[in-house]
């Protein structure tokens, strides 16, 4: 799906190996100008504040309290998991 988008791949990580939870994601995550999170077929858009700290983990972390993936930075916008209309709206 990325390729046809000429999207150029700086850095990859494996999430088995990195393990980002809880303070780590979030000092990651506020850094963003925007925190887009796919959750199977809707996809939540938030901008990051200290007021929804709670609410942004509890969407991006997943059942074992790490960062899921796939985590994209693009820019200053984190994509956190997989939902097609994510990648055609916000990469196409």
């Amino acid at each position: 799906m990325l390729d046809g988008q000429k999207i150029r791949i700086s850095e990859t990580v494996d999430a088995k190996k990195l393990k980002l939870a809880n303070e780590q994601a979030w000092n990651l995550l506020k850094k963003g100008r925007e925190i887009v999170v796919g959750r199977g077929k809707k996809f939540l858009v938030f901008t990051p504040s200290e007021s929804n700290k709670d609410e942004i983990l509890s969407q991006c972390l997943g059942r074992t309290g790490n960062l899921r993936a796939p985590a994209l930075k693009i820019g200053n916008r984190f994509i956190i998991g997989f939902n097609e209309d994510i990648y055609l709206n916000y990469l196409g």
